[in-house]
């Protein structure tokens, strides 16, 4: 029996190659704002969690420890805003990002199912649906989702624009997956990244979306932006508790577990805020130089409210965009890698070192 093989799309970052190969050759060199992976330390109390915890000889527990999921449920409660909930209502993933690839396929979606994203989005959205054989619509208005509509994508604040949802569309779009008897999940990794208030964004698990009730409701986080965790792989996911056991139960199965070293690394992450105001203020400082650089160069900046990127246009093809900050040795991502609505911004990143965003301010003022 012949063989049908998955059909996913083309690895969108390999298209940047000549772009990146073009911007090192400035006589500056490269300025990479590109890639939203982290720059900065790990902090101390972080990795010293880690070290300690290295004795790690036994299976860990898929579920995670009991200490872990007491600390995630703390600190939703301390800096989401989010009460009741329980510690068989979240559980640890390794990342965020192989959870969204995995959820729509361990939730049993397939051929003509609907999997509803932004409608400029992170990509794993959509390869999610692939996996699982389904089909992808995307729209921000909740009276253009399908009947067919499994799965909702919320992305707050969004990757790659920045964008906010407040409590009354996080409602409107609660009360339109019930209306079509959907999973709703939010995708919330940047909210400790708020630039319009020094707290963090609304989540969909809040008492003032939901009330106290979480049925069909996800909301999924990482700690790779707000600790500088991207290589620890920590992330977790928090809601329905039904919705919760069905993914322990196959997480179960297929060994999809957080080593225990991290596990430990995790308690001390959500336990500590300091390091968290201080990384926030870090960006801030970057975001404050880089923003009116980008507006004196003729860019428009929309969105970008929260998160670690601009999302910015000067009213051209962005791919030529792409090119013309490449001549000046910054390098950035086009909006067609998050789908077909953005075919004039660009995504600046603002993981880059001081030393390089001082660079491009220099760069893009002068040229």
């Amino acid at each position: 029996m012949a063989r049908t093989p998955l059909s996913l799309p083309d690895f969108p970052w390999d298209a940047l190659v000549p772009f990146r190969e073009r911007a090192a050759a400035h006589p500056g060199g490269l300025i990479d704002l590109s890639v939203g992976s982290p720059v900065d330390e790990t902090p101390a109390v972080v990795r010293h969690a880690l070290t300690a915890a290295t004795d790690a000889h036994a299976y860990p527990q898929t579920a995670g420890t009991a200490e872990l999921r007491e600390a995630i449920v703390a600190w939703y409660a301390r800096r989401r805003s989010v009460t009741g909930l329980a510690a068989d209502e979240v559980l640890p993933t390794i990342g965020s990002k192989e959870l969204i690839a995995l959820l729509p396929m361990i939730l049993g979606l397939g051929i003509g199912d609907v999997v509803v994203q932004p409608r400029v989005a992170y990509p794993t959205y959509a390869i999610g649906a692939a996996l699982a054989g389904a089909s992808v619509t995307s729209s921000n208005d909740p009276g253009e989702w399908p009947a067919a509509t499994k799965v909702i994508w919320l992305n707050s604040p969004g990757n790659p624009d920045g964008r906010v949802l407040g409590v009354e569309e996080l409602e409107a779009a609660l009360a339109r997956a019930r209306e079509l008897g959907a999973i709703l999940v939010s995708d919330e990794c940047y909210a400790e990244f708020s630039w319009t208030t020094d707290a963090p964004t609304p989540s969909i698990l809040d008492p003032r979306v939901i009330g106290g009730d979480r049925t069909g409701v996800l909301s999924v986080y990482s700690l790779s932006k707000q600790s500088n965790l991207a290589g620890y792989r920590a992330g977790f996911v928090a809601g329905d508790r039904a919705l919760i056991g069905e993914l322990l139960s196959v997480r179960k199965h297929i060994g999809l577990i957080p080593p225990a070293p991290v596990q430990a690394a995790m308690i001390a992450a959500l336990g500590d805020d300091e390091h968290v105001a201080a990384q926030r203020a870090r960006y801030r400082s970057r975001r404050e130089r880089l923003a009116p650089a980008f507006e004196a160069a003729g860019f428009r900046i929309d969105h970008s409210e929260a998160g670690l990127y601009l999302w910015v246009s000067r009213g051209q093809d962005a791919w030529d965009t792409v090119g013309d900050l490449a001549e000046a040795g910054i390098l950035v991502v086009p909006g067609p890698f998050y789908g077909d609505h953005a075919p004039q911004h660009v995504r600046v990143a603002l993981t880059a070192p001081d030393a390089d965003i001082d660079r491009a301010v220099a760069r893009l003022t002068r040229d």
